[in-house]
């Protein structure tokens, strides 16, 4: 469902991502990881299109981004690292504006927009407007946007932040009931205990560098006792190996 061949991105002479090659199934739930400045959300960004790569493909649904990248968007929810949503409008209209951008009928809209506020605990508050909502609230609204044309690829960067448990427990659980339905779901997340709960295979990124890849429960070793311990040994690891010059 995602593919990614040679994906780079340059910034003069600093490479923030090196050639990368993915591939995320449909299905499946996609954990990101990596430290602070490792690439994730320039990756997150060029996967979405709203960031050009400097060399490489993304394929989206077997669709050339370069090639149609209209096609290729209409079938992406897109949740950035940093959310804007229109204060002055209420959470109804705020959706019907984003139903509107994804030229879905007005029936259509209606009747995701009462499913989504219903599946993100919104649905008492659809009439009130945005700045009365918490960071929470918000951050729900954001994911009802994205889910709103029912995209096949669901890319999400740090969904948990200002979430109390009740809505992390309810974003956890759309997640793994979209990838019931065929959905592929890459979540960028600094949350590692999530990573573990809600994904099937992680990637873990070091200087625009996948240094791990594979199912969580293979990369817990035995003498790992959870999946942040794994993440802790491997960037310790690169860190060390930088430290040693062996990175460029």
């Amino acid at each position: 469902m995602i593919r990614l061949e040679g994906i780079e991105k340059r910034y003069g002479e600093f490479c923030a991502v090196h050639p990368l090659n993915l591939h995320v199934p449909a299905g499946e739930v996609f954990g990101f990881l990596g430290p602070n400045g490792a690439g994730k959300t320039t990756t997150n960004r060029i996967i979405a299109g709203v960031l050009p790569a400097t060399a490489g493909k993304v394929f989206i649904d077997g669709i050339d981004m370069s090639k149609n990248p209209v096609e290729c968007r209409r079938r992406i929810g897109f949740i950035p690292d940093r959310p804007f949503t229109y204060e002055k409008l209420t959470a109804r209209e705020f959706l019907r504006f984003i139903g509107g951008i994804y030229a879905m009928d007005e029936d259509c809209i209606a009747a995701r927009t009462e499913m989504v506020l219903q599946d993100n605990g919104l649905f008492d508050r659809a009439d009130e407007l945005i700045e009365a909502y918490s960071h929470g609230m918000k951050q729900r609204l954001v994911l009802s946007a994205a889910v709103l044309h029912d995209p096949p690829v669901l890319i999400v960067d740090e969904p948990m932040v200002g979430l109390d448990p009740h809505g992390a427990r309810r974003i956890k659980n759309l997640f793994r009931e979209l990838a019931a339905k065929g959905r592929t779901i890459f979540l960028s997340t600094h949350s590692l205990d999530v990573a573990q709960e809600v994904c099937d295979r992680v990637a873990i990124l070091y200087r625009g560098k996948i240094v791990a890849l594979g199912r969580v429960e293979d990369l817990m070793r035995s003498e790992d006792q959870d999946l942040e311990a794994v993440f802790l040994r491997i960037t310790e690891e690169e860190n060390e190996a930088q430290t040693r010059g062996e990175y460029p």
